[in-house]
């Protein structure tokens, strides 16, 4: 008999690549019920070995397709980079499946992930914000209808352009060829899952009008990216969505300006007020129209919230989704929601004008 406390108890995970995320992951193991880290694989030997020591983790491989196949690993984790293929791979394996966000290059690479699934469990770290007590509380108040119907989703993020960089940022980072994009992929992935996913997936982008821009090339912003990149770092969306909402959103970042963010969800009835990234003395705020009265604003929700929780929850999430035979926070189908809309809103801004979403 294979009770679930013996499943737990089994639950042996594999982290591919040694960086920072991947630092995160192990914490998140350490004395997790449901799981544990029970190898590690990088090209750089000596990092693997020396993250496998600090953790305690018994196996060690200088290649992810080694701990892909090892028989007695059930879940792998995967950075970003090469990640789509060594997906496939993972599936194919009958391993379970965590994705570093953005989840792919493309939608296409998305679709060969679920054509590979079956029925195995797979989720995407885009989810990471909405693990947050913030996004919780959120969610609740969306799902309670309080809002009435839903109009219109926004976000707007902006950092400011500092003093020059001391070192060179990830080729990655603003390239086009290694990651698909720039800040669009980077974090615009992290706004559309936690906007779509606080509301219940229920908001469906059918048509987008974007831009995008560059400072490549300016005078004095040429420390701030790799030799040889060739991606954005601000764009602006406008998105019509199924059942007549809308979603409007902004993100740059070494800009201009000061710094500023705000996410927002507006219905009928009401408004809420968000901030998606943890710090000291969070609120959520709710606007209510109040028929006599106009509009009066009252505190959900308000505390500190820190970075541990957003790192702490995609492999618990996922580890949680296996034992308990659930759904994760960001499936692959949607994280190809988020990349059809990333795909849409570059293939408009190349054109210069709207883009159905289908057609991604």
């Amino acid at each position: 008999e294979n009770r679930e406390s013996d499943v737990v108890s089994t639950l042996q995970i594999g982290i591919v690549g040694c960086g920072v995320i991947a630092q995160q992951h192990l914490k998140a193991l350490r004395d997790w019920p449901l799981g544990q880290a029970a190898a590690v694989a990088d090209v750089r030997e000596e990092i693997a070995r020396k993250t496998a020591a600090e953790f305690k983790v018994p196996k060690v491989y200088n290649s992810a397709e080694a701990l892909i196949k090892d028989p007695d690993i059930q879940v792998v984790a995967l950075p970003t980079g090469i990640r789509s293929e060594l997906a496939v791979k993972t599936l194919k394996a009958g391993k379970h499946l965590l994705v570093e966000k953005p989840v792919a290059m493309n939608s296409g690479e998305v679709r060969q992930m679920i054509a590979a699934r079956g029925s195995l469990v797979a989720a995407c770290c885009s989810s990471r914000h909405r693990y947050l007590q913030s996004a919780s509380v959120a969610a609740d108040a969306i799902a309670s209808g309080v809002l009435g119907e839903l109009r219109v989703l926004r976000c707007r993020s902006f950092s400011s352009v500092g003093k020059p960089a001391q070192n060179v940022p990830p080729p990655w980072r603003m390239s086009k060829k290694l990651n698909g994009g720039g800040l669009l992929v980077n974090w615009g992935c992290y706004d559309l899952d936690y906007l779509l996913g606080i509301t219940g997936w229920r908001i469906k982008p059918k048509t987008i009008l974007a831009q995008t821009w560059s400072y490549l090339g300016q005078p004095g912003f040429e420390t701030f990216a790799a030799p040889g990149s060739d991606a954005e770092n601000h764009y602006a969306a406008f998105m019509q969505c199924e059942n007549g909402a809308a979603i409007t959103w902004e993100r740059g970042e070494t800009l201009p300006q000061k710094a500023e963010r705000a996410w927002q969800i507006l219905g009928t009835q009401g408004c809420l007020h968000m901030d998606m990234l943890p710090g000291k003395g969070n609120i959520v705020i709710h606007d209510q129209f109040v028929a006599g009265e106009g509009v009066l604003s009252k505190t959900l929700w308000e505390g500190d919230e820190n970075w541990e929780t957003v790192h702490l929850g995609p492999v618990r999430d996922l580890s949680e989704a296996i034992v308990h035979k659930r759904l994760p926070k960001t499936t692959l189908e949607n994280a190809l929601q988020l990349q059809q809309i990333t795909d849409a809103i570059y293939r408009s801004a190349e054109r210069g004008g709207a883009v159905n979403v289908e057609e991604c």
